[in-house]
């Protein structure tokens, strides 16, 4: 196996296991995006440029998603708690 395999494989697995664990943690989410970055590189350095920009693609929409749930967990954890005499 000669080293660009093995680059292939090892951002293959992290896309995977990060998209295992996205319901975890946010953070997780971004490193998907992180994985397909290194999926795209890949990808363009193999010469499989359709790959490698369908998985440039998958990273900024990923970025997108994690931007967005953020956001979200930001929005819940700063509204008021409601009392128990509510």
């Amino acid at each position: 196996m000669d080293v660009l395999t093995l680059f292939g494989l090892v951002a293959v697995s992290l896309m995977l296991a990060c998209y295992a664990l996205e319901d975890k943690s946010p953070w997780f989410i971004l490193a998907f995006a992180g994985s397909c970055g290194l999926g795209s590189a890949y990808g363009f350095l193999q010469g499989a440029w359709p790959f490698g920009l369908v998985e440039a693609v998958w990273s900024v929409v990923a970025v997108g998603r994690f931007r967005r749930v953020r956001r979200e967990q930001q929005s819940r954890s700063l509204r008021p708690m409601r009392s128990v005499a509510d």
